[in-house]
């Protein structure tokens, strides 16, 4: 079984508009809704692969109730604590002239430490369930106010006891001490690989580039400190550069020719879907690559936040190109 944590989920509103213009009203050409959070971004890219999970964390007042009937709709067995305050809202506004984008995030509400507590019990209850194994746990998001910087890494720690493996997908210091306890795939991408490695490597070193434009050494030496950590696979997304997926033992490099994106905020959660749903059928590194890209790809094409249509990613399935890095 797949679980995803999502710590500070969301409903996430999408707004198109024809242009930016400021200081005055802006029609909305389409506008959507979908239930959000990173861990409950994967927890529907996984549906649409046909792929189960368990969606876990919070969800607080009416909001939260609102996501949690919009996830169980999707057919996603979801567990989540309820939350004195609202969940919260993030809204993307999306300017189809350019297709460049603005994302205002709110912070989330404060997560009080019984509410913390009851997610712990309920994250062992699951750990103690038959034999752990052969599952799969996604930390996954930012950290609402109230809960330790070093909550990931305490879960990665409880997670692998079990026998388990967790997948990190977590900036700053959440990024930081969840490594500490050495998850067995962390997916970063450029901007906070580079911030992870500012310790391991000199400011004026050649990987200090946009992600987009790293070549196969540069992405490689900013999977490097993640693997001296003791992760076992690191996941580098590179947005229109692909992906660098690499272990101790081999690393390759996935890409597809260039396409339109129409909204890509979400589709890191749905590249890391794929790799979740790739490890559970025990795939080849390329081949989990190869999907990595393809359900990223799409998601990025599609109007919502980590949607993704399962003929499309067949399709874009065959065009990705894979290498073998080192």
């Amino acid at each position: 079984m797949i679980h995803t944590v999502t710590l500070n989920p969301s409903l996430d509103r999408t707004l198109t508009v024809p242009q930016f213009r400021y200081d005055e009203m802006v029609p909305a050409s389409h506008h959507r809704l979908d239930w959000g959070g990173k861990g409950a971004n994967v927890s529907r890219t996984l549906q649409a692969l046909g792929a189960e999970s368990i969606a876990l964390g919070f969800a607080g007042g009416d909001t939260g109730r609102m996501l949690e009937r919009g996830l169980r709709g999707l057919g996603i067995t979801t567990d989540l604590v309820p939350l004195s305050g609202d969940t919260r809202t993030n809204t993307v506004i999306i300017e189809s002239a350019t297709g460049q984008y603005i994302k205002v995030n709110e912070a989330g509400p404060a997560v009080q430490p019984a509410e913390q507590a009851a997610l712990l019990d309920r994250i062992h209850g699951y750990l103690h369930r038959g034999d752990p194994r052969h599952d799969l746990w996604v930390l996954a998001g930012s950290l609402p106010p109230g809960l330790p910087g070093s909550i990931y890494g305490d879960l990665i720690e409880t997670v692998q006891a079990s026998g388990a493996r967790a997948l990190l997908d977590a900036s700053g210091e959440p990024l930081r001490q969840g490594c500490a306890a050495a998850p067995f795939l962390v997916k970063p991408n450029a901007a906070e690989a580079i911030e992870f490695a500012k310790a391991a490597l000199p400011p004026d070193h050649p990987s200090w580039a946009e992600g987009d434009n790293l070549d196969d050494v540069q992405s490689l030496s900013l999977a490097r400190p993640f693997l001296d950590s003791g992760v076992q696979l690191v996941a580098l997304s590179l947005g229109a550069g692909g992906l660098l997926l690499a272990s101790e033992q081999q690393a390759v490099r996935a890409t597809l020719p260039p396409v339109e994106a129409r909204n890509p905020v979400g589709a890191g959660d749905a590249l890391l879907a794929a790799l979740a749903w790739a490890l559970e059928r025990d795939l080849s590194l390329e081949e989990a690559a190869r999907w990595g890209v393809a359900v990223g790809t799409a998601a990025a094409r599609d109007e919502g936040v980590a949607v993704v249509a399962r003929a499309e990613v067949q399709a874009l399935y065959r065009q990705v190109m894979v290498h073998v890095v080192a």
